[in-house]
């Protein structure tokens, strides 16, 4: 059964920076593209960034150049570094195993999120 922890969430002022973490187990992760979303109250929950197993990238356009999303196989972790974060980054993130490669679509397995709050 696969595992996700999310962690890393908090507190922070606008253009302030949070490194989100999410702990993978239960599945061969070294192999698996993944993805971090991100769902504010109110609102559908939307795709921020996906890493591939070999580590190309794709963003969200509303975080291009603020949000960098990297992994380390070795620690079966993916993070997503955020920097210059705005009020509307406010929400819970989740990380999520890709189905495929990078465009593919998300998988049904989601941790429980953890919450980042950017103050004005």
């Amino acid at each position: 059964q696969v595992q996700l922890v999310e962690s890393g969430g908090g507190l922070v002022q606008a253009g302030g920076s949070l490194r989100l973490s999410c702990a993978v187990s239960g599945t061969t992760f070294s192999t698996k593209a993944m993805a971090w979303y991100r769902q504010a109250p109110g609102k559908q929950r939307e795709l921020v960034a996906v890493i591939s197993s070999s580590g190309l990238t794709n963003y969200a356009d509303f975080v291009k150049g603020r949000f960098t999303i990297s992994r380390d196989n070795s620690k079966n972790t993916v993070y997503l570094q955020m920097n210059s974060l705005k009020p509307d980054d406010t929400a819970v993130y989740y990380c999520n195993p890709r189905r495929g490669g990078l465009m593919s679509s998300p998988s049904d397995q989601w941790g429980q999120g953890t919450q980042v709050t950017v103050s004005s």
